[in-house]
């Protein structure tokens, strides 16, 4: 605390990031990254805006980039914006298209940054209690609001709500905004962007971040209603008017480019998935249904605590939240062959 900080900042509880260890040979399972690389293409992209051209600033708009999602969604490209990871989009939903007189709702297991916009903004809010089986329940959502936030697949369950579902919130929330957070929709999912030209009130934010590999790039966007992405310019140019950088903006092009790559990734991930899971549950875990690059899992016996420690001590992180309903659970990223192995030879050590 300091004399010199604002009542604000002194408030505020900040958003805690998954660690970033500094370990040798660490297996790493505790942020969710993509265990294969960024498509070979989108490094020589990068390579090749590494010229006299960074003197210059990039494109505000990155209109080519936009052209490029607009083109593999087959929707218009007023219909999306871009931002400096899906977590600088979604500050600026928060800020500019949620209502800031009634409370949003969102899950009460959910992304633990929508609660920090929320401090950040003054944004009053309402947590949604899951189902007993962690599931997102549309009746729940059919009450007065300023808004609806939901990850899909949620997070840090990773349990995924069917579009009809989704659309039963959409329709019992005409008059206010439904963001669908769509961060791990590529992991077996189906994107509610197919949804956007027919509910104006549906905003759906993605990332380049897990899919695709780039989380070191950020690169996020938004799709809905261009009366949408219009109010996220006005925030965006009124706080920064060029959030990707030439080559943030070239790489991203080239990953949705490259579409044998991301199939194969993510096939890769969406095996290694069930693999992992059925390999926990056979060591006495219960595992929830997954369609992200995770899984979310308790141990009949051993508190989650103790087993992230345990794990620890081995070389192997994974993420524990000690908060009520899930402080038995750990969220384990999915990773490569090696480390999914390393993973399960550690569990069964123990």
């Amino acid at each position: 605390m300091s004399k010199f900080w604002s009542p604000l900042v002194n408030d505020l509880v900040p958003y805690v990031p998954g660690e970033q260890p500094k370990m040798a040979n660490l297996v790493k399972l505790n942020t969710n990254e993509n265990p294969f690389g960024p498509s070979p293409k989108v490094i020589e992209a990068i390579q090749a805006e590494l010229n006299d051209g960074l003197r210059l600033y990039p494109d505000p708009e990155g209109e080519s980039l936009r052209e490029t999602i607009a083109s593999y969604h087959k929707i218009t490209p007023e219909q999306i914006f871009l931002g400096n990871g899906s977590d600088e989009v979604l500050a600026h939903i928060f800020f500019g298209l949620f209502q800031h007189g009634e409370p949003i709702l969102f899950p009460d297991i959910t992304y633990s940054f929508y609660p920090v916009y929320c401090g950040l903004y003054n944004i009053e809010s309402q947590k949604v209690p899951l189902t007993e089986s962690f599931e997102i329940n549309p009746e729940d959502f059919k009450q007065p609001n300023g808004g609806v936030i939901f990850p899909n697949p949620n997070a840090p369950t990773g349990r995924y709500l069917e579009l009809q579902h989704v659309e039963e919130i959409l329709a019992a929330n005409p008059n206010r905004v439904v963001v669908v957070d769509e961060a791990y929709i590529d992991f077996g999912g189906e994107s509610a962007i197919t949804l956007v030209d027919k509910y104006p009130n549906l905003l759906v934010s993605q990332t380049l971040s897990k899919a695709r590999s780039l989380a070191g790039l950020r690169v996020g966007f938004a799709v809905g209603h261009p009366d949408l992405i219009e109010a996220l310019n006005r925030v965006k140019n009124s706080f920064n008017s060029y959030p990707l950088d030439r080559l943030a903006l070239a790489g991203a092009k080239a990953a949705y480019e490259d579409e044998a790559w991301f199939r194969k990734c993510c096939d890769g991930v969406i095996s290694e998935r069930e693999r992992v899971a059925a390999a926990l549950e056979g060591l006495g875990f219960e595992v929830l249904p997954s369609k992200a690059n995770f899984i979310f899992a308790r141990h009949k016996d051993q508190p989650g605590e103790v087993l992230a420690k345990s794990l620890r001590e081995q070389g192997i992180i994974v993420r524990h939240f000690n908060k009520p309903r899930i402080s038995e659970f750990l969220r384990i990223t999915i990773g490569t062959v090696d480390q999914n192995d390393a993973l399960i030879a550690g569990l069964e050590s123990l």
